[in-house]
């Protein structure tokens, strides 16, 4: 069976991150759909519909990306397209957009699907959401050392992101050196 999968590269959300940010949304009382707290994440390519047999070319890609480790600090609500309610960075890290620009240049090499708008760096909260709440989060910080490819599977009473792999980033010698 060669089902298509759904797939996408992204860092995940911590787990003691991501019971931080439900509470904190759960206390904003924002409006809309709340994203289920195991699926947070941070996408930084889409794949869209993938054969299954392409997996394994997909992985030798994530295999391939030599990018630093880097720290994440989401610092401020924003709304994305029809009504999704997302935390983003100020300033995103160069580390993150150079491992993005990695990705990208990859599956572009593989003839595979590139998003060519710029990339917005955000950690969806809400979908159908109406008018978002004009709130300032606290920053939610967490050292980035891992990037994955994840499949986004249907499941009864929604979807589910799981991730398949999961690949290192690189200490900087300055960062190991402090």
């Amino acid at each position: 069976m060669n089902d298509p999968l759904r797939l996408f590269f992204a860092l995940p959300c911590p787990a003691d991150q991501a019971q931080a940010i439900g509470r904190w949304r759960d206390e904003q009382g924002l409006d809309g759909r709340a994203v289920p707290l195991a699926n947070l994440h941070l996408t930084l390519a889409f794949l869209g519909a993938q054969p299954a047999d392409a997996l394994a070319e997909i992985a030798r890609l994530g295999e391939s990306i030599h990018a630093e480790a880097f720290e994440l600090r989401l610092d401020r609500l924003i709304s994305l397209g029809k009504g999704f309610t997302c935390l983003a960075p100020e300033q995103p890290p160069r580390a993150l957009g150079d491992l993005v620009a990695r990705l990208r240049a990859g599956l572009a090499e593989r003839g595979l699907p590139v998003d060519d708008r710029p990339f917005l760096p955000h950690l969806t909260l809400m979908r159908q959401a109406g008018e978002r709440r004009h709130a300032t989060p606290p920053t939610f910080a967490w050292p980035v050392e891992s990037f994955a490819l994840y499949v986004s599977e249907q499941e009864e009473g929604g979807v589910r992101y799981r991730p398949l792999r999961h690949w290192p980033l690189r200490r900087s010698t300055a960062a190991a050196a402090s």
